[in-house]
């Protein structure tokens, strides 16, 4: 066994730098807390970033998708393409509005198929809701195309996408849809764990000028426009709820996080694809387990990286594997749980284990490895080793008929 590290490294920390810290300290003192013209600029300067005519600050993803879902109508008896693959809340949201989530199963890029999109298509299809899993956009060229064909909105959950890019452009950008009959929203996440943060946050945005005044009039209590103004010089005490809408809104003290953590988002990602490449060039000769499947027409920026275990070449299973690598005091997680085999789901809807079986399979072997710009290369390294150490030790011993296996230093040389 390789010796322990001396700390725990935590599957993810935020970078905070000392100018979020002034900017959160200016608000204080400004004496504007919630929502006012820091969330404003905060939403300027995200807008211009993305390259969407709109861009609409909440107080989570989980907001932005529900308003973006309100927004377009959605209903009780509409159904939505949901992929399985995912975190509850993108599924969620649809239970919320009465409608029925059909959940989808994942490719082997572990992000949506395409081919499970259009088999679930039907007459009562409301949405279709891809989500860019851990940093990789979906292949957008096919959905927009199957949107387009059946006339369908596409909400994009890019709640681990912000900064990604498809074919050139931003995930988010105006432009992906840019003379194409499709209708796009898109919602990020500013989580603590996310490549930007705003401790709790999100965004959404769009070029549709009707869909924008809808979901903002959504975010504060279906509140005529501005409301916030009214406690300002420039406002007035008078305002009218046209619409029953949400408590959804972003306050100034997370956006002046979101400020100064979108100009460092580029730097922020340049390490976590640096570090993803050590991973890539050290994991790959460890034949117990894969590495990401990354495609060469997107920018991906490693919200996650997962790895999945090859059960065959290894005598314990994944849960076994995740109490190794901490006992080894390196942290990881599992994403995702597929929606489909939690109770709810099962219950509810009548989802059962075997309905999805690309996802069930991923599920049983994934593991996601820490990966933050917090990190030092050090940290990366030790990572490897863990990795690799608890791969060597808990080889099958028959694999060596049928294999030649690295020793534990040639992955680490």
């Amino acid at each position: 066994m390789i010796q322990t590290r001396e700390q725990f490294l935590p599957f993810s920390l935020p970078l905070i730098g000392e100018e979020e810290i002034a900017e959160v300290v200016d608000s204080l003192r400004s004496g504007w807390i919630t929502t006012g013209p820091k969330v404003r600029r905060f939403e300027e300067d995200f807008a211009r970033y993305i390259g969407a005519r709109h861009a609409i600050a909440v107080n989570s993803c989980t907001a932005g998708l529900h308003i973006a879902l309100a927004a377009l109508g959605v209903a009780p008896g509409d159904e939505v393409i949901v992929p399985t693959l995912t975190f509850c809340s993108t599924a969620n949201v649809v239970v919320h509005l009465g409608a029925r989530p059909v959940l989808v199963d994942a490719g082997e890029d572990l992000n949506v198929a395409p081919e499970a999109i259009a088999a679930a298509i039907t007459p009562r299809t409301k949405a279709i809701v891809p989500v860019h899993y851990g940093g990789q956009p979906c292949d957008l060229e096919v959905i927009y195309a199957l949107a387009a064909q059946h006339g369908l909105p596409v909400v994009e959950d890019a709640a681990h996408a912000v900064g990604a890019g498809y074919h050139g452009l931003k995930i988010g950008c105006d432009a992906l849809t840019a003379g194409q009959a499709v209708t796009r929203i898109t919602a990020f996440s500013f989580y603590p764990t996310k490549n930007m943060t705003t401790g709790e946050g999100g965004m959404v945005t769009t070029s549709d000028d009707a869909l924008a005044e809808r979901m903002r009039l959504l975010t504060l209590h279906g509140m005529s426009r501005d409301a916030w103004k009214r406690y300002t010089s420039a406002g007035s005490w008078y305002y009218e709820v046209v619409a029953a809408g949400f408590k959804y809104n972003m306050t100034d003290i997370q956006a002046a996080l979101g400020i100064h953590q979108l100009r460092r988002l580029d730097g922020f990602v340049a390490v976590r694809q640096r570090y993803a490449r050590l991973y890539d060039e050290a994991l790959a000769a460890l034949p117990q387990v894969e590495t990401p499947i990354v495609h060469g027409d997107r920018s991906h920026i490693y919200h996650l990286y997962p790895i999945r275990l090859v059960p065959e070449r290894l005598a314990i299973d994944r849960a076994r594997f995740i109490e190794e690598l901490r006992a080894l005091n390196i942290g990881s997680s599992v994403h995702f749980i597929p929606v489909h085999l939690h109770p709810f789901y099962r219950d509810t809807f009548g989802y059962k284990r075997g309905d999805l079986p690309v996802a069930e399979r991923i599920y049983e072997r994934i593991i996601s490895l820490p990966l933050f710009p917090k990190m030092v290369e050090q940290d990366v390294r030790d990572v490897i080793a863990a990795v690799a150490d608890v791969a060597h030790t808990y080889r099958r011993s028959d694999e060596q008929a049928g294999l030649c296996a690295p020793t534990r230093s040639e992955v680490l040389a």
